[in-house]
């Protein structure tokens, strides 16, 4: 790109050349700043105000949200700020990202005051709750990712003086903030976060966004540039006028391609996490592969601008048309179970609105600042609104096939609207024709993890914002799923969870259970006749329970049972009752984002509060090896004791930690203290057939700490380096077993 005008001296171009490099590299590190912090950021908010789908809407929206507002404001005001100040637009950059810089400091104390100052507005999914903490994730995360929008007005402003008559000012910005971005959110979590923890991944952050701010006021002193001539500025907004298409068309699919590709990636989520499961690489997988695909097609829009030809924008929404289904077809389980072929199919769809949108910005723009910043505004208006009405509306109404295929009519109507008259063409006949034909592909013929494609028996189905919920199977088989991920099935393992440590303790008369799931544990648990509450995050999930016991009317009647829909650890912040069992079985697998918050320290110290005197803690742990021992020493470096007992079935641990010794009793002393009716329930699946035979099996299972903690291992699990998280650096290996596994 020539920035610097069109003389031919060699030392001139060498400037030019090096101008662009800085420039781009400005912006790469941008980029790669944003998707660190919005990454880091969400993480942040769970810990603070609960691991709930609002919350990361909220995040993602207010992102959006800023983007747009600054680019608006910026592109409206630029001109006007550096008239009066006598400044240039560069060092208004330097001034935005010196804020951002700021703001990796000052988001996460504001997280942790408004964490503490909201506890008493209710449960996570109580109305007032949403509001007000989403109200507030609002104002801490605003004015930051404003000045994020204002930094691509703020920029152009500055090439316009370098070089007025550039019309693509804003594509050859977009391209290495975007290419920044899929850097930032590929890197941050497969090594950043590992080696240097949220804390350290920000600090770093911060310190790239300060020496932008440098290089940016000193490239102001280097290269001041000239304000552009009003006659330059009039003949460009003649040449914009002349040169567009209508600028509410432009708009108009700015905002439908921003809503339907921001929607589609929310439920590219869920749909994609029967095949990817639920770990922080899968995540990072689907966002590296999106902003890489949009990338790719913005580079090549860029050199077919070198080559003065670029593809006509009816023919893009064509492209869409076909694209937009591809998803849908290509996902269904009885064709592959292959996350490599299921996240190959997101990138035509991306890549074409790399290439459309950069595009439909430079021409309705033309170079003008508060033109790019108004249509920019747009395109980020729609991807507001696209999460929400995917998240809040279109998974909880009708599932992940039908939104996709929701949402790729928009596509069709466009590309019909543009073409006109050309649909008296073959090949614009055979667009429309063949994607009609996909849609009633994907809507009649198609199948997902949600319409039971492998599924055999008795299922029932639940949707609401948070995920889509699947009981499934007959007698023993029966099973629980979430997101198609299997969530747990009938074992007498979520038995023990509550009756061992009820028979140790010895006199309990309450209990609280975090996770409920099949409503095992919470059933073992009232089975004793103690008042009993049982907490799960996702709505749907204890609507299941008649599912899987013939008897749960009755347990959810009883008036000593509560059931809570809410965040766990944000349940126990916000009461202060105490409880002399707590027994928690975090969702699998152990690498999943959601269950570091329930292995870490501080979520023990938290836990330590709510016990009684002599209470007891009971922590289910699936695996083994380095992250059992990380999980084991977070646990006990907050409680003096801790037991550990294997599995009846042969998998998983037990941990037992109390304040207080965890005594040793015998099979007998262990059946006696069980009430009657939990007797019952102790032998209803086995192994053993009587009490006896169970108290004896499950006692004398209790290994040494020492077996499960590896004492040249000291990591542990802390909210701020989730060592179960984040392994691809330290172990290679564990990664390529846990792929084969998806």
């Amino acid at each position: 790109m020539n920035l610097l005008g069109t003389r031919t001296t060699n030392l001139t171009l060498a400037k030019r050349n090096v101008l662009s490099c800085v420039l781009f590299s400005l912006f790469f590190c941008s980029g790669f700043c944003s998707l660190l912090y919005q990454v880091v950021w969400a993480r942040l908010a769970f810990a603070s105000f609960g691991i709930i789908t609002p919350v990361l809407s909220v995040v993602i929206s207010v992102f959006m949200l800023g983007l747009g507002v600054g680019s608006v404001m910026a592109g409206r005001g630029i001109e006007t700020w550096s008239r009066r100040l006598r400044a240039n637009p560069v060092h208004f950059y330097s001034g935005a990202e010196f804020g951002i810089g700021i703001g990796a400091f000052t988001v996460p104390w504001l997280f942790q005051i408004g964490e503490h100052a909201f506890l008493r507005l209710g449960d996570a999914s109580s109305s007032g709750y949403l509001f007000i903490s989403a109200l507030y994730i609002t104002v801490s995360l605003l004015p930051w990712c404003v000045l994020m929008g204002a930094t691509f007005p703020l920029m152009m402003s500055f090439i316009r003086r370098i070089r007025p008559y550039d019309t693509t000012g804003f594509s050859f910005l977009y391209v290495a903030n975007v290419v920044g971005a899929a850097a930032g959110a590929a890197l941050t979590a497969a090594v950043l976060i590992e080696l240097f923890g949220f804390r350290g991944s920000s600090t770093l952050a911060a310190l790239v966004n300060f020496t932008i701010a440098a290089v940016a006021l000193l490239l102001g002193s280097l290269v001041p540039g000239e304000a552009p001539s009003i006659r330059q500025q009039f003949t460009q907004m003649n040449r914009s006028q002349f040169a567009s298409e209508s600028p509410r068309w432009i708009t108009l699919v700015l905002f439908t391609t921003g809503f339907v590709s921001l929607a589609m990636e929310v439920v590219w989520t869920r749909a994609f996490t029967f095949v990817l499961l639920t770990t922080v690489y899968s995540f990072a997988a689907i966002l590296t592969t999106y902003l890489l695909a949009t990338w790719l097609g913005s580079f090549v829009y860029r050199h077919h601008l070198t080559s003065g030809s670029t593809i006509a924008i009816p023919t893009l929404l064509g492209f869409l048309c076909l694209f937009a289904l591809l998803p849908v077809v290509l996902e269904d389980p009885r064709l592959q179970h292959n996350p490599i072929l299921t996240l190959a199919s997101i990138v035509p769809i991306c890549a074409t609105l790399g290439y459309m949108t950069p595009k439909l910005i430079d021409q309705y723009s033309q170079g003008q600042p508060v033109s790019a910043g108004r249509s920019y505004g747009w395109n980020i208006a729609g991807g507001i609104l696209g999460p929400l009405v995917a998240g809040y509306l279109l998974l909880p109404l009708m599932g992940v096939r039908t939104a996709l295929a929701l949402l790729a009519a928009p596509f069709i109507g466009l590309y019909i609207w543009s073409a006109g008259r050309s649909l008296t063409r073959f090949p614009q006949q055979m667009i429309v024709a063949v994607s009609i034909g996909l849609l009633g592909v994907s809507i009649l013929i198609s199948r997902s993890f949600e319409d039971g494609a492998f599924d055999t028996g008795p299922r029932q189905v639940r949707r609401d914002h948070v995920a889509t919920v699947i009981a499934a199977g007959a007698g023993m088989d029966k099973q629980l799923l979430v997101n198609g991920i299997g969530i747990t099935i009938l074992t007498p393992i979520t038995k023990v969870m509550a009756h061992l440590p009820l028979a140790l303790n010895g006199h309990a008369e309450s209990g609280l259970v975090i996770c409920f799931g099949m409503g095992t544990t919470a059933r073992a648990m009232r089975s004793w006749g103690i008042e009993t509450t049982a907490v799960d995050l996702v709505p749907s999930v204890p609507e299941l329970f008649g599912f899987f016991f013939a008897d749960a009317s009755s347990v959810l009647a009883d008036p000593r049972m509560h059931v809570v829909i809410d965040d766990g650890r944000r349940f126990l912040l916000r009461n202060s009752h105490s409880y002399d069992v707590i027994a928690i079985d975090p969702p699998p697998p152990v690498e999943a984002a959601g269950s570091s918050l329930l292995y870490s320290r501080e979520f023990y110290e938290v836990v330590k509060t709510h016990l009684k005197a002599n209470g007891i803690l009971a922590q289910w742990f699936p695996g083994g090896g380095e992250t059992l021992s990380a999980a084991t020493r977070s646990l006990a470096d907050s409680f003096h004791y801790v037991a550990v007992y294997t599995s009846v079935v042969g998998w998983g641990v037990h941990l037992l930690a109390s304040e207080t010794p965890i005594p040793n009793i015998s099979a007998t002393e262990f059946a006696r203290r069980l009430p009657a009716a939990a007797q019952q329930d102790l032998v209803e699946w086995g192994p053993k057939q009587s009490v006896i035979g169970m108290a004896d099996d499950v006692l004398s299972r209790r290994v040494p700490l020492s077996t499960v903690l590896q004492g040249d291992l000291p990591a542990e699990i802390t909210d701020d380096r989730p060592y179960n998280e984040y392994f691809i650096l330290r172990d290679w290996s564990r990664l390529g077993r846990f792929l084969s596994r998806m």
